[in-house]
């Protein structure tokens, strides 16, 4: 397969001001990007993709019909467009705002001013989300690789078992909970964990102390996955024994070297 670049990329940006439509588009020429449609509002964006399914969906987080995360959701439910890689670009800084578009797996959270070299570099992310990379772990024989991959959200499993599949590992299981995940750990071998942090019942950090100090699989390399801002928090993560930590959205190329460092020596 011919390796595609971002110059490849056809865009969908969803934003109501023409000012900030236009800034966002000059900015997107500049780097050899032309194929761009624009559309003002979700229901337009919807129809859109529908009839012509893009690379990627650029939206601003404050749409005239819906936020950006009913309209990200929206896309996750919906077979046609579930895969469909989304970025945000906004001003907005609240962790309740953000964390549900983290938590659907979007690309990128651009701010409001946003530098070029962000922009670039998430638009490479999205190349690593659509494109399947046979040679990202060439150094580790992933076609034995079985992955544990534990979320409480079905959009966000879905979007950590795509980049991975992506990396060439397929032998993905998945489970929606740390108590699930330590059942299957007691029954099955496994060569990696990659689990969120927040989750109910038993989060991130109590899987991975189980794992550390009573699971029959106590050097296992566990790669923790979270939006958590807390320094305190993520303290206590790095004391449970994680072997890596990334934050949301997922960025595969931040994966591949978690994954060679924890297979490495």
């Amino acid at each position: 397969m011919e390796s595609l670049s971002i110059n490849d990329l056809s865009l969908l940006i969803v934003e109501p001001s023409s000012t900030q439509a236009k800034i966002l588009c000059e900015r997107l020429t500049a780097l050899q990007l032309d194929k761009l449609e624009v559309v003002n509002n979700a229901a337009s964006a919807l129809r859109y993709m529908l009839d012509n399914q893009p690379d990627l969906v650029i939206s601003s987080l404050y749409l005239p019909d819906c936020d950006a995360t009913q309209l990200v959701q929206t896309m996750r439910s919906h077979q046609q467009l579930q895969d469909i890689p989304f970025m945000l670009i906004s001003s907005e800084t609240s962790f309740a705002e953000l964390d549900p578009l983290r938590q659907a797996g979007v690309v990128a959270i651009l701010p409001k001013p946003f530098e070029i070299v962000d922009l670039k570099r998430a638009l490479y992310s999205t190349l690593d989300h659509i494109t399947v990379d046979e040679n990202a772990l060439i150094d580790i024989d992933v076609d034995s690789l079985a992955v544990l991959v534990v979320d409480d959200s079905l959009t966000a499993r879905r979007h950590i078992s795509r980049v991975l599949t992506n990396l060439g590992i397929e032998n993905i299981t998945t489970a929606n909970n740390g108590i699930e995940a330590a059942k299957m750990l007691n029954e099955s071998y496994f060569d990696l964990v990659i689990t969120d942090y927040n989750m109910p019942e038993m989060d991130g950090e109590q899987l991975t102390r189980y794992i550390r100090q009573h699971s029959s699989q106590r050097s296992i390399p566990v790669l923790m996955v979270t939006s958590e801002e807390s320094g305190t928090r993520l303290s206590a993560v790095q004391q449970s024994g994680v072997s890596g930590i990334c934050d949301k959205p997922f960025d595969p190329q931040v994966v591949k070297q978690l994954i060679r460092n924890a297979f490495s020596g």
